[in-house]
């Protein structure tokens, strides 16, 4: 075959690695893919959809800020930079296309409909478009299937079992230089009007890898026997970094790996991230709509709703785990899951507003798991036991025996006796009127009565 013409030059190449809720530059699949071009373009894109609407709030924020900031650290350690541009996505992406003969666009795949949507933008742009899939889930969201048929799974267990057997992609090196373009588009200063919440916790990639690396060293082993202890607060923190993407899920399955029961416990629960992620894929109105309507005809009290939101409700598991969700854009997961189970069981007030209040306030808040686990707990997503009811002070008295986490978040409560900490108003009354707590706002077992008479009414 003949050579090419003395003097020959290849036509430069250039790509764009458009980082959404993937901000490292370790394990990496789209960074790593278009490191892998002349000429690397590593953009944000501080969309208007998403900015003005009520998903962003305050703490997301203040952690997006810090994580972009070490991102472009990271990036500037490559030879590179981080391009921010504020405006709409496809709009400021085709704006970089045009000015710089961009070739390649990578992006992460997700799940929800403006995701597909994005995608959809980038498609007309004229560059050729690769979608990585396996970038913010450990397995592709659509990649399993039931044997008999469907587009997804809808129960946990059956999934897990498929889950556990796919071979995961191997774990990617940071590249080793990241040459960018001349071109502008600077770090971003405040990105919301609001306050974070006092006690939130930093952001950014080298945060999550020193986080990650200490929970596979010394966390991960004990965590089948401790993560439920409110009091001991023993679980990983590393929900916001696996949401903006700062430690991937692949690498951080890897590093804790399955040789102990914690450490089996904890990849099980990194697999319902990836099972919720599943069901929202095939469905995506389930964000907003009963997955499995129960036809309930949810209360409608302000009164109720207001207690709950303000930690007012009598019950302190409750109330703390409402404290503790202001105080720290965070919640306990067992705590979440009594909080939860309170609004839409005890109280009869629809999971949506409980829903949008975390979205108002978590700093991990994914779309999916947000959602669907509040379909999970009010019975009308994949709960095989839609009309369980957590009951809070036996959630209390098991998880929260001396009453420590109770105490940490209600400080009112502080010098009562374990033995009346998660019922006080089992104390004498001269005791329980020098509080500055309130009494129950409803009464467990009427409560619970009305639940199931309206469940059977259905």
């Amino acid at each position: 075959m003949p050579g090419r013409a003395t003097g020959y030059r290849s036509p430069m190449t250039t790509s764009i690695a458009l980082f959404t809720r993937d901000l490292r530059v370790h394990d990496n699949p789209v960074l790593h893919a278009a490191a892998a071009a002349d000429r690397c373009v590593p953009l944000f894109v501080l969309d208007d959809a998403i900015i003005s609407s009520s998903f962003f709030n305050a703490n997301r924020a203040s952690f997006l800020t810090d994580c972009l900031t070490d991102l472009d650290a990271s990036l500037r350690a490559l030879g590179g930079a981080l391009v921010v541009r504020r405006g709409q996505l496809a709009d400021e992406v085709a704006a970089i296309v045009r000015a710089h003969d961009v070739t390649e666009i990578h992006v992460a795949a997700d799940v929800s409909r403006y995701a597909r949507r994005r995608e959809e933008a980038l498609r007309a742009l004229g560059a050729d478009l690769h979608v990585h899939d396996a970038s913010i889930n450990a397995v592709p969201p659509l990649s399993l299937a039931p044997s008999g048929g469907g587009d997804h799974f809808a129960v946990f267990t059956p999934y897990f079992r498929r889950w556990e057997t796919v071979q995961r992609r191997g774990v990617l090196r940071a590249p080793r230089r990241v040459t960018v373009p001349e071109i502008s588009g600077e770090l971003p200063g405040r990105l919301h009007d609001g306050t974070p919440s006092p006690d939130l916790a930093a952001g950014g990639e080298t945060v999550g890898r020193e986080l990650m690396a200490s929970w596979a060293r010394t966390g991960a082993a004990d965590y089948a026997e401790v993560h439920d202890a409110l009091a001991d607060d023993a679980t990983s923190h590393l929900s916001p970094h696996l949401h903006f993407g700062t430690v991937s899920v692949t690498e951080l399955l890897d590093r804790v790996g399955t040789a102990s029961e914690g450490a089996r416990a904890y990849t099980r629960q990194l697999a319902w991230r990836d099972f919720h992620h599943q069901v929202l894929a095939a469905r995506p109105e389930s964000a907003t709509r009963d997955y499995r309507t129960r036809d309930d005809r949810w209360r409608r009290s302000e009164r109720d709703f207001e207690a709950w939101r303000d930690g007012r409700t009598g019950y302190p598991l409750v109330d703390a785990a409402m404290r503790q969700l202001v105080q720290e854009g965070w919640m306990h997961n067992r705590a979440r899951l009594v909080a939860a189970s309170f609004l839409c069981k005890t109280l009869y007030l629809d999971w949506r507003r409980g829903a949008q209040h975390f979205v108002d306030l978590l700093v991990d808040c994914d779309l999916a798991n947000n959602q669907m686990n509040w379909q999970w707990v009010a019975g009308t997503g994949t709960d095989t036991r839609p009309n369980r009811v957590h009951n809070p002070v036996a959630q209390a008295i098991r998880y929260d025996p001396d009453g420590a986490y109770v105490k940490r978040y209600l400080p009112a409560l502080a010098d009562v006796d374990p033995k009346h900490v998660h019922e006080p108003w089992r104390l004498p009354e001269d005791e329980r009127e020098a509080l500055d707590y309130p009494p129950p706002v409803v009464d467990l077992r009427e409560a619970a009565d009305r639940f199931a008479d309206a469940r059977r009414k259905r």
